[in-house]
């Protein structure tokens, strides 16, 4: 701290402090104006769904101010950035039976819902059907990859839950909240146009060299028998 500092500290001169930091400059806006016009015109669609809005949070135009800088930080928190999302929510925002203003986080969830949806994704509940039939019925295939999976998708998110839950032994409210996880991610993927890749037999190595699906399956029957080991269920 040099001399000069020191004794505007000391002496509390505020205006000699000031003078030191140099000229005072607004903080740059966090939120575009893009984001702010597409919240303008989302909260203009929702009142007309939700009559009641004005007799909860949204009674004052300072209230709605306040109100649409949440609903924004929550669609940048929520990974919400494009119409097509904001549209995707709209369509449950529609079918909802509640007369009531729906919060930030119920409308971020309709958002994702609806780009599953459109994505062709599984419900969370579907997803996670699908991951204890999985588990129930492997033990019947030769692998993962020779499970009957109605799309590509399915594969790479069920297998990556029983990965998650062999190794962290989650509970059911945990293993939904990672399937949710999940169908985001994929959703996100599918939205950016990434191709899906089909599900890929991972080959065990002998040597340091690949080995063929039925040498494969020999050494493990061989590793099994050797340890007193039963087939997968």
């Amino acid at each position: 701290m040099n001399n000069d500092i020191y004794r505007a500290v000391a002496n509390r001169d505020g205006s000699a402090l000031s003078r030191m930091s140099g000229p005072y400059h607004e903080p740059a806006k966090v939120v575009n104006s893009e984001a702010e016009r597409l919240v303008d015109s989302l909260f203009r669609q929702l009142k007309q769904i939700f009559p009641a809005a004005g007799n909860t949070n949204l009674r004052t135009e300072a209230d709605e101010d306040t109100a649409k800088k949440q609903w924004i930080a929550a669609f940048a928190e929520g990974g919400i950035r494009t119409r097509d999302q904001l549209s995707a929510g709209m369509q449950y925002a529609r079918s909802s039976e509640s007369p009531f203003w729906p919060s930030p986080g119920q409308f971020v969830s309709w958002c994702r819902l609806g780009a599953q949806k459109q994505a062709g994704l599984p419900s969370c509940e579907e997803l996670v059907t699908m991951f204890y039939d999985y588990c129930k019925r492997r033990g019947y295939y030769d692998s993962p990859e020779a499970y009957p999976w109605e799309q590509h998708a399915h594969y790479w998110m069920v297998t990556a839950l029983y990965s998650g839950m062999r190794a962290n032994n989650w509970s059911d409210g945990e293993l939904r909240r990672k399937a949710a996880g999940e169908l985001a991610l994929m959703a996100a993927k599918i939205f950016r146009g990434e191709r899906i890749p089909e599900p890929k037999v991972m080959l065990p190595k002998l040597g340091g060299k690949p080995v063929t699906q039925q040498q494969g399956l020999a050494k493990i029957a061989e590793l099994r028998a050797k340890h007193g080991l039963r087939g997968r269920r």
